[in-house]
């Protein structure tokens, strides 16, 4: 099993930036590196795929909502997924999650939340006016 524990959550005014860290532990780690994934979920709406790092691709997703402002980066030595988010605005406003051991072959299953086996707690980041 591998657990998967986000911080550097909180709140920013428009503009602002932060960076999320997502610490994996635990047995299973190397196999659930291949695909890994940052999902939000805004109140009443589902939960969608905003970057992943896949083994499908050389190059990472970003979700158009967020490209050219947020960066994913992954460093498999100190089991750590990074999201880099510049820029934010009250759109970007939600619970992130971390996810791994994704099905990577093709974006149309890394954006899936279906595909991931295991998931963090989520933190919660908020982007105000």
């Amino acid at each position: 099993q591998v657990q998967l524990v986000e911080s550097g959550g909180g709140s920013v005014q428009a503009g602002g930036s932060l960076t999320l860290s997502c610490v994996a532990s635990g047995y299973g780690y190397t196999d659930a590196s291949k695909c890994m994934g940052w999902f939000r979920q805004a109140p009443g709406k589902e939960r969608e795929g905003i970057a992943a790092s896949y083994y499908g691709s050389h190059l990472p997703y970003y979700a158009d909502s967020v490209k050219g402002r947020f960066t994913i980066s992954q460093d498999k030595t100190k089991k750590t997924l990074t999201l880099q988010m510049n820029d934010l605005n009250p759109e970007d406003t939600g619970m992130y999650y971390c996810a791994a051991g994704g099905f990577g072959a093709t974006v149309m299953w890394v954006v899936k939340p279906k595909s991931y086996k295991y998931w963090g707690q989520g933190i919660q980041v908020t982007g105000s006016s």
